[in-house]
C-alpha cells in the first residue's frame, strides 16, 4: 500500500506539464497579430517598404517561441515574401532567408518545418514571376549555397529538383539533365519514392524536349514504377498521364494517346484546374483528329486518290458539347475545332489560314506544333498524288497552279516523295515536267538473289577471319 501511496504522491508531476502546456498555449502574442495586421494594411495601401520592416522586426523576436508565436511568425514569413515580390526586390527574399532574420526565426522551429517553409518561399517567388526564370534561378542556387553550408541533405535535393524544373523551363536541357542524373543517383540509395517520381519525371520530359524519345519513355515507366508503391497526388498523377500520352502521340499510337489525355483531363478537371485541363482536353482534340484522318491520307498516298474525307469522319462534337463546350469554350477550343475542319475538308489554304489566325495557341505549344507541321506535310503529299494520279507527264507549272502553291515548294516537295518512294517518277527539270511511272511488281527473284550474295558474302568474310586467326597460331 505503500508503494501505491508513494505512485499517487508521484502522479501531480505531469499535471505540472500540463500546467506548462496551458501556459504556453495562453502565450500572449496579441502584439504579434498586431504587427501581422499593421503589415497587411501597409501592403494594401501599396506601402510593401513599410510592411517588409514591421514583417522583419517582427521576425527578429526571441522571446515568443511557442506554438502559436510560430504560427503568426511563419504567416509572416510568407507575407514577407510576398511584399518582396511586389516590390520586385526577388534577391532580399534569398538574403533574408539565408541572411541573420530567416536564422532566427529558422532556430525556432524543427528542421521539417523549416524545409517545407523554404519549399513553400520559393513557390511563392516562382508563382509571382513565373516569367523571370534566370531570377528563380538565382534564388534557388542561393538557397542551395545555404542548405549545403548547413548541412541540410533533406531540403537541398528538393531545392535541386526545383532548381532542374526551372533550367528545364529556361530551355537549358543539358544542365537540367545533368542535375537530374546527379540528383537521381542520391535518392535510389536513400530510396526517397516521392522526389523520385517528381524526379523521374523531370527525366522524362527533358529527354523529350531533346528528341529522345526511347530514354524519355524508360524515364517515365520509372516514375510509373516508384509511383506504384506511394500515393500520389492527383496533380502529379496527371502530370504522369498526360506525358504517357505525350510519348504515345509521337509514337503515333493515337487511341492509347487519347485514353491517357482523358485520365489526365478528368482528374484537372475535378481539381478545377481550368489551363492545365484545357491543355488536356486540345490534346484529346488534336489524338482524335490525327487517328481519324490517318487511315484517309494513307489510303491516298497508296494510290486509292481523290477520296475525300468527310467530317464525319474528324467528329468532335462530343469532346465539346455538354458542360465541357462551356467550361472550357475559348479560343484554344476554337483553333483545334477550325484545324479538324479544315483537315477534314484537306483543303490546305484553309489549314495555313487557321495556323495564322490562331498563332500563339497552335505555334506555341511544341505538342501541338509538331504534329500539325506533320498533319500539313502528309495533307500536301495527298492533294499532290491526287492530282498527278491521272497524267504520266504533266508541267509542274500546271501542278503549282492547281494546288495554289509556288513553284519551288511544290517541285522541292515532289523531289522529297519520289526519294520517299511515295510513288515512282523523275523531275525533268530541262523541260519542267513531272514524268510518272506505272507502279510495277518488284522482282522477287532479284530481292533473294541479292540475299544470298549478301549471306555469302558474310560467310566468306568469317572464314576468311577464322583461317587468319588459324595462320597466326601456327607460326
Amino acid at each position: 500500500m505503500s508503494s501505491g501511496e508513494a505512485m499517487e504522491v508521484d502522479e501531480p508531476v505531469p499535471a505540472q506539464g500540463e500546467a506548462m502546456d496551458t501556459s504556453e498555449e495562453e502565450e500572449d502574442i496579441a502584439d504579434l497579430e498586431a504587427a501581422l495586421e499593421e503589415a497587411s494594411k501597409l501592403s494594401e495601401a501599396g506601402s510593401s517598404e513599410g510592411a517588409s520592416k514591421v514583417l522583419s522586426t517582427m521576425l527578429q523576436d526571441e522571446q515568443k517561441t511557442g506554438p502559436k508565436a510560430i504560427q503568426v511568425k511563419e504567416r509572416a514569413v510568407y507575407d514577407l515574401t510576398r511584399s518582396y515580390c511586389a516590390s520586385k526586390q526577388y534577391t532580399s527574399v534569398a538574403d533574408f532567408l539565408t541572411g541573420a532574420t530567416g536564422k532566427v526565426f529558422l532556430s525556432q522551429i524543427t528542421k521539417a518545418k523549416t524545409a517545407k517553409v523554404v519549399r513553400q518561399v520559393l513557390d511563392i517567388v516562382c508563382d509571382a514571376a513565373p516569367d523571370q526564370l534566370a531570377m528563380q534561378e538565382s534564388v534557388a542556387r542561393s538557397i542551395i549555397a545555404w542548405t549545403v553550408s548547413e548541412k541540410r541533405s533533406f531540403l537541398r535535393q528538393r531545392v535541386e529538383a526545383k532548381l532542374a524544373g526551372i533550367l528545364y523551363h529556361q530551355e537549358k536541357y543539358t544542365a537540367s539533365l545533368e542535375m537530374c542524373d546527379l540528383l537521381l543517383s542520391e535518392l535510389k540509395k536513400l530510396d526517397d519514392k516521392q522526389l523520385l517520381v517528381e524526379t523521374h519525371l523531370l527525366e522524362s520530359k527533358i529527354n523529350f524536349a531533346l528528341r529522345n524519345v526511347p530514354k524519355a519513355k524508360a524515364a517515365l515507366t520509372a516514375s510509373r514504377t516508384a509511383a506504384g508503391a506511394i500515393y500520389v497526388a492527383p496533380s502529379l498523377q496527371a502530370e504522369i498521364d498526360s506525358m504517357s500520352g505525350t510519348i504515345h502521340t509521337e509514337e503515333g499510337d493515337y487511341n492509347t494517346a487519347h485514353s491517357y489525355f482523358l485520365e489526365a483531363f478528368e482528374q484537372l478537371d475535378q481539381m478545377n484546374a481550368m489551363a492545365q485541363a484545357t491543355k488536356a482536353l486540345k490534346y484529346m482534340m488534336l489524338c482524335k483528329i490525327l487517328d481519324s484522318l490517318r487511315a484517309a491520307l494513307q489510303l491516298s498516298s497508296s494510290g486509292n486518290v481523290g477520296i475525300k474525307t468527310s467530317k464525319a469522319e474528324v467528329d468532335l462534337s462530343g469532346m465539346i458539347s455538354g458542360k465541357q463546350g462551356v467550361k472550357y469554350a475559348g479560343e484554344e477550343i476554337d483553333a483545334m475545332t477550325a484545324i479538324a475542319n479544315a483537315s477534314a475538308n484537306r483543303d490546305l489554304k484553309e489549314f495555313e489560314a487557321v495556323l495564322a489566325q490562331y498563332p500563339q495557341q497552335l505555334q506555341e505549344d511544341l505538342l501541338v506544333k509538331h504534329h500539325l507541321h506533320v498533319l500539313k506535310e502528309q495533307l500536301l503529299e495527298s492533294n499532290l498524288i491526287r492530282i498527278i494520279e491521272p497524267y504520266s507527264c504533266v508541267e509542274l507549272e500546271h501542278i503549282a497552279l492547281l494546288i495554289d502553291m509556288p513553284l519551288e515548294t511544290v517541285e522541292k516537295k515532289l523531289s522529297q516523295m519520289i526519294l520517299d518512294d511515295k510513288f515512282q517518277g523523275i523531275l525533268d527539270q530541262g523541260k519542267g515536267h513531272l514524268i510518272v511511272y506505272e507502279d510495277t511488281e518488284k522482282d522477287r527473284a532479284m530481292e533473294k538473289g541479292l540475299q544470298v550474295i549478301a549471306n555469302i558474302d558474310t560467310v566468306v568474310t568469317s572464314l576468311f577471319e577464322r583461317s587468319k586467326a588459324l595462320r597466326t597460331m601456327m607460326i
